[in-house]
């Protein structure tokens, strides 16, 4: 029987850490934590389980996610977000499959919860994750928006959902939106993506279109108006604050 390690990468997560941890318990053999020096109770938390507690400096999310991969022991890596949960029914998925790991990567559903709602459209459900992996054949790429890359066709779907706790509330999803917003700007600036005016006006509007409408979002009642509006947003900010570092950019070529 294959050995599975679960790594969870944290900051400030006195919230939800404990959560993720007790569902976890019964169903890996090694639970490392990444954390990027966290002030609030999250190091405590952890040490009333049976935790491999790293600190790390954060540089971005696939970096303290390959940092922790490869600090497991196991061949078979979980990887897990604080504020994620194993369901009932996705633990009953792994026990049984734990001991015959044949693929090098499994995928299930995940199902978020915002503002206390479980949300089952703006085409965040089903929200298919391959979060189960061999750790010789998969490694993390992107700073933000991260993605995992499985050098293998040998994958299969998991029943049972990985419950996600996303925002508890509106303020601290417009405060997450501003720091992913500011990272996600800085990295298409990187790479030398621009965006035009034009572009700045049609894409937030289409994205409203997209989760509401296409994705039906107004079966989510208020929280689904809700999400729709926020991702037209983010569509927004992303792209002003691109155009700003353009801006400057510029001005700062042409002074010289």
């Amino acid at each position: 029987m294959d050995k599975i390690s679960a790594v969870i990468i944290t900051k400030n997560e006195q919230k939800n850490i404990r959560r993720c941890l007790n569902s976890l318990v019964d169903v890996v053999d090694e639970i490392i934590v990444v954390d990027s020096y966290s002030t609030d109770e999250t190091e405590k938390i952890c040490k009333d389980f049976d935790v491999k507690f790293i600190k790390k400096e954060f540089e971005d999310y696939s970096n303290s996610k390959n940092y922790g991969n490869s600090m497991a022991k196991h061949s078979f890596i979980l990887s897990l977000d604080a504020d994620e949960a194993i369901s009932e029914e996705l633990k009953e998925s792994l026990a049984l499959v734990k001991s015959n790991l044949r693929e090098d990567g499994y995928s299930f559903n995940r199902r978020t919860n915002y503002c206390g709602q479980w949300i089952y459209h703006c085409g965040w459900y089903p929200d298919q994750k391959l979060r189960l992996f061999r750790k010789s054949k998969a490694k993390w790429e992107g700073k933000i928006h991260e993605i995992l890359q499985v050098s293998s066709d040998k994958k299969s779907h998991l029943k049972g959902d990985l419950l996600h706790y996303s925002y508890p509330n509106l303020s601290r999803h417009a405060e997450k939106m501003d720091l992913f917003t500011e990272m996600a700007a800085r990295d298409l600036f990187e790479k030398k993506k621009k965006v035009s005016t034009l572009k700045l006006i049609v894409a937030p509007i289409f994205e409203f279109f997209k989760k509401y409408i296409l994705y039906r979002g107004f079966l989510d009642g208020y929280y689904g108006f809700i999400i729709s509006i926020m991702s037209s947003y983010y569509k927004f900010f992303k792209y002003s604050k691109l155009k700003n570092l353009w801006i400057k950019h510029n001005a700062l070529s042409n002074n010289k």
